[in-house]
């Protein structure tokens, strides 16, 4: 549907007049905030539904104005939605808030997109939240350091946005979720501002930058951080492997794993996979290794003979075109749906003992999905399924929550967990509910109440309002 058809209801709030300059109600912002980009918000915007949209886009030009806005939406009652690139996959930024609020607002932080300060020293870089992974990229350039985190959304996601869902970026193992790349975070909450000491580590306590990394914008807005960057990498070696079976590449995989040798890629795509994105129609690893300090042949012949096999004769080329493919995939998922087919992915966790049992279980679940490791620990391996299928005209969305309920059911009876790596949102609160302890829920309550008492902040992600 035309944007200019798309008919939204009025908002029910104004914006107040010292702030006015900040905000817009326009029908274009409103709708380009309303949702992320999951399957069942494109199926939506096709259709020109529009189910939740924002009242109000606030813009806030420094940190200053999100304290002011924050102090506002406090005062009447407005639920906030903290908005970085809008990439959500979870229903994230959706404002899904109930009726009890006055309003809701979208509080689009990408005006907030500077590095500020950079340390070469201890090499690390304080940076705003709402900068985007390019921008962010661009920036550090100018030092020849990188941050390098590559998540799949690299283009369009913010720095603050990949704190607050715990993102994985493309390192395989090791530094794999931004968590690993934090040294302080700053944020602003309806109590004050809430930042740590930067350090390197410590034993005081429970960390209060653990508690805002995955707390999904409920405990205060991410408005700056400090992170570990490093030099980028000179060195670089990738290779792909093929296997006879999963099984037979699984075992590889966990060998590596636990070598200690770290590779940047250790992604391994089973024989559906490689079919479907078109390079390999048998079991294929993909593996990678890169440094900035040093050559890494070594440490690739070594990962290689643990493979126990010759790497494939088209060398890396198959890694760089299944690369390529996984690059494009979003870009193609919305032509695929217009063309009507359903394709969209979920993705676990789960330790080396029960991987076995869980693809089994997905398996019987959703027999058509394929199946890839997206990152590799010690102590298990994190699964990541897609799902191509025709889609049923009209039924889109009942169609996906069919398949996205038995999958979850799936990988929660087996022992998963309900997200790795695309945060909780709104879609897997059912099971997250589940999955987490319940004193700790309570727990979290508790914090959200202490810093924001009204429960304004994105209410319906990770907690009930």
């Amino acid at each position: 549907m035309p944007l200019d058809a798309v008919e939204l209801p009025p908002p029910r709030i104004t914006a107040p007049d010292a702030l006015a300059d900040l905000f817009t109600d326009e029908t274009v912002d409103r709708a380009a905030h309303t949702y992320g980009k999951a399957y069942r918000d494109i199926v939506r915007a096709f259709r020109g539904r529009y189910d939740n949209p924002p009242d109000l886009v606030a813009h806030p030009r420094d940190e200053a104005d999100v304290e002011a806005i924050l102090e506002w939406a406090a005062g009447t009652h407005v639920a906030v939605i903290p908005y970085g690139g809008g990439t959500s996959v979870v229903g994230g930024v959706e404002a899904r808030c109930g009726d009890h609020y006055s309003g809701a607002i979208s509080l689009d932080l990408r005006g907030l997109d500077r590095v500020l300060e950079v340390d070469t020293v201890s090499r690390a870089a304080r940076i705003q939240a709402g900068a985007l992974g390019p921008a962010l990229e661009e920036q550090l350039g100018g030092y020849d350091l990188t941050l390098r985190h590559f998540p799949q959304s690299f283009e369009f996601s913010s720095l603050g946005g990949w704190i607050a869902t715990r993102a994985a970026g493309h390192f395989a193992t090791l530094y794999t979720h931004i968590d690993d790349l934090v040294e302080s975070v700053r944020a602003v909450t309806p109590r004050g501002l809430w930042e740590s000491r930067r350090l390197p580590g410590s034993g005081a306590g429970p960390s209060p930058d653990r508690m805002l990394i995955g707390s999904e914008g409920i405990l205060g807005v991410i408005t700056e951080a400090w992170v570990r960057v490093r030099p980028r990498p000179k060195y670089k070696a990738s290779a792909t492997v093929h296997f006879d079976s999963f099984e037979q590449g699984a075992e590889a995989v966990r060998a590596i794993a636990q070598s200690g040798l770290y590779p940047a890629n250790c992604r391994l795509l089973d024989e559906a996979e490689g079919k479907l994105t078109g390079v390999s129609d048998k079991t294929m690893l993909v593996l990678g290794f890169e440094s900035g300090d040093h050559p890494v042949d070594a440490w690739m012949e070594r990962a290689l003979a643990i493979c126990d096999r010759p790497p494939s004769s088209t060398g890396s080329a198959a890694g760089s075109d299944w690369r390529s493919a996984f690059l494009a995939m979003p870009y193609l998922r919305d032509t695929l749906i217009q063309a009507g087919v359903l394709n969209d992915t979920f993705e676990t966790a789960i330790t080396w003992d029960k991987l076995g049992d869980l693809r089994e279980a997905v398996r019987v679940a959703v027999p058509h999905a394929t199946c890839r490791f997206t990152h590799v620990y010690p102590d298990g391996p994190a699964p990541y399924f897609t799902v191509v299928e025709p889609a049923r005209r009209g039924s889109e969305l009942e169609q996906w929550d069919d398949i996205k309920g038995r999958a979850s059911e799936a990988i929660l009876g087996a022992g998963g967990t309900i997200t790795h790596h695309h945060a909780v949102g709104r879609e897997h609160r059912p099971w997250y509910d589940r999955q987490r302890p319940g004193p700790f829920a309570q727990a979290l309550a508790a914090a959200k109440s202490a810093v924001d008492p009204g429960w304004i902040l994105n209410p319906g992600t990770l907690l009930s309002s």
